[in-house]
Order: structure tokens, then sequence, then C-alpha cells
């Protein structure tokens, strides 16, 4: 284990480098480009063996990740925004067969207007592309997503492929001391890549292929059981990472102070640790307040976020992205997790960050005020109206 002071696009290129894929497909796109430069200079001077593919288009990288993939090679892209949304017709063709791609998608705003700047509009767009979907805290976390999202992606029950989302600019450009694990550690925790789903001369198989009315629905099913197998699979990986790293996570969700919290603030990525001082700063002068962290949208923690606020007085949901004419998409979502799980307590939305705009502690502060004052509403941060 050793120490570096890294971005978080270079703390991901090392997970990736410790994780060994076989083939790297790569089209630059601001600010996910840092990554697959890194790795094209590690393949460059030898301290990774891997096929770097410099492509042309975003589509191109994901069609060459899955092709690498259908003869039973370990793939990785990276991708952004528009880039993001220019592959979709690939995301579906890679979870509908059951491709353990991984792929890193730096969180930016989508055009137009164009904005390079970091939100979340252009990974939860694509929620139901069948892909996994993880939101990184920090660079260390990036590292480590790098590795485990391997490991869970490529285990038999779930076969399906990985998307860990990293902010852009505020994650992906910005520095910490990261801990970097050694080879020797990597290789004992994410076995070589095995799978019976690919072209195979000696046991020939049809991959890709159409399936009408009679067959679609259960091709459908096995996917979506796939995905319901990944909450197993990240405590398997996570087991086995704390113990050989050390470190430990706490599946698709991270709680701070909520047992005892009447308010509890929902939020993903980056924003939880300004979260998380603010909630710090208002414990101190006795308020009752809480965080829940979503580390994964996909598949989504309906009984976690249940178990979480279910004490609660009231909820508020911050998120960067909007689904235009109703609310933000993961207040949609949590809103059904506490439907489901019959608890009824008041819940609000805020959308905060919509093209890289800055969410200060003092509106942190206002959410958590506005729960206690009983002010329930859907609005957007910094525009200052309810959304009708």
């Amino acid at each position: 284990m050793a120490k570096r002071f890294l971005s978080g696009n270079e703390a991901f290129a090392y997970g990736i480098r410790l994780a060994k894929p076989q083939v790297i497909s790569a089209y630059p796109i601001t600010p996910q480009t840092i990554v697959v430069e890194k790795l094209s200079e590690m393949v460059e001077d030898g301290s990774l063996e891997s096929e770097f593919i410099h492509v042309e288009s975003e589509h191109s990288a994901l069609s060459c990740a899955m092709g690498a993939s259908a003869v039973g090679a370990r793939a990785f892209t990276a991708t952004s925004s528009q880039g993001l949304l220019y592959m979709a017709e690939c995301l579906v063709y890679a979870s509908g067969g059951r491709f353990p791609i991984v792929m890193m998608n730096a969180n930016r705003s989508t055009a137009l207007p164009w904005n390079i700047y970091g939100d979340q509009r252009d990974s939860i767009s694509q929620l139901d592309s069948g892909w996994i979907q993880a939101y990184a805290e920090n660079a260390q976390e990036s590292l480590d997503f790098a590795l485990m999202s391997y490991y869970i992606a490529e285990q038999k029950q779930v076969s399906t492929p990985f998307m860990v989302n990293l902010d852009g600019f505020v994650l992906t450009h910005t520095y910490e001391v990261v801990d970097v694990p050694s080879s020797e550690q990597a290789d004992a925790f994410l076995p070589p890549y095995e799978t019976e789903n690919k072209l195979d001369l000696l046991k020939p198989k049809n991959l890709a292929f159409s399936a009408g009315p009679e067959h679609n629905t259960a091709f459908k099913y096995k996917e979506h059981i796939g995905m319901l197998n990944v909450k197993k699979a990240v405590a398997d990986a996570e087991e086995r990472f704390a113990e050989i790293f050390g470190r430990r996570y706490t599946g698709l969700t991270e709680s701070y102070f909520t047992e005892d919290a009447d308010y509890i603030l929902i939020t993903l990525g980056s924003i939880a640790g300004l979260v998380k001082e603010t909630v710090d700063k208002l414990r101190e002068k006795g308020e009752r307040v809480g965080l829940l962290r979503l580390r994964y949208l996909r598949p989504f923690p309906n009984e976690e976020i249940a178990e979480s606020v279910k004490n609660a007085k009231a909820v508020a949901v911050l998120e960067k992205d909007i689904s235009f004419g109703n609310e933000g998409t993961v207040y949609t979502n949590v809103n059904s997790a506490l439907q489901k799980s019959k608890i009824s307590i008041p819940t609000s939305n805020y959308i905060g960050g919509l093209g890289g705009k800055n969410i200060s502690q003092a509106e942190i502060e206002t959410i958590f005020y506005d729960l206690k004052q009983e002010k329930f509403k859907v609005r957007f941060l910094s525009v200052g109206g309810d959304l009708k």
C-alpha cells in the first residue's frame, strides 16, 4: 500500500491498472479525458499490459468494449455527458448481452446550453439502461470502486455492466491523498475473468440474437434478476475488500447520524462530504439531523432507505437532476421506496448543482431548517421558486 496525491480521475486510473483489463477503448471528452490519458501512459511504460484502442467516437468506444467482452476479455472504457448519450444505443446492447464491462462516467451537464461542468443528469437519464450505477464521494472511493466494480459485475449470478460515476471537476480534477494498493493485494482480491458467455470456437454459441414476443420477456426477467443479485455481490465484495485492504464500505447506502435523526437529507456523490460537515455543525447546536448517502442508484436501495428513515419526522432529497415537468428522478425513487414500505413521512425535493453551480453550506442548512418548519416542497436551489 502506497500513499499518492491524486485527482479522482487519476485515482480511478490507478484502480483500473490494478484490475488489469485486457482491452481499453478510449475516446476523449471533458472532464473524463485524464482517465484514458493516464491509462495510455501506463500501457506505454509497461506498467499495464493491455490493448489500448483509440477509437473514433464514444459509440465506437462502447462497441469496442462489447466486442472484447464477447470473446471473454476484461474490458474498460470511459465517457461523460454527451458522450454517454451518444452511447445510449450501446448501453442496452451491453446489458442485454450480459457483458460485465466497467465504464467510468465523469458526471457533466448535458446540452443545451453547452456546459462542461458537473451535474448528474447524464447518468440518471440512463437508469433504465440495465447498468449497475454507483456514485463515488471522494478519490479513495473512486479507486476502490474501480476494483470492486469488476468483482461485482463479473459474478456469474450478476453478469451486468457497471457504470461508476464521478462528479465532474469537483471530484475528477481535485486532489487528495489516496492509498494505492499493491498489485499483489489487488490480485488476491480480483481473480482473472472467466466466463461461459463468450464466442468460443470449441463451444460454438449464438450471442446477441433476436428474440420475439414469446421469449423476450424471459430474457428481460433474467436481466432484472441479475441486477437484484448485485446487492449480495456488493456485500461479498466489500467483505473481501475489508479483509485484504483494511477499508470497509457500507453497501448500497451510507448512513451518517441517521439512527436518532428527526430530519434526514438524502443525497449522492461528492456533495455528501459537505452535508456531513453541515450535520456535524448542526449537531453541535443540538439539532438532530442526519445524512443518508446513496452509493448505488441501480440496484435501488429500497429496503436500506426505509430502514434508515423510518423514525424520522421528515426527509429531503438533494439531487443534481430534474425530470422536466415533474421532479427529481432520485426523489421519485425515494418516495417509491417509502410507499412500498408503508412509511408515511413528509418529503421534500431540492434540485441543485445544475451546470456545476455551487451548493453552499448555507443552502444545506436551509434545507434542514425548512424540514423543521414543515416547509415541504419541490424547489430549485438558487432560483427561489417552488416547482409548480
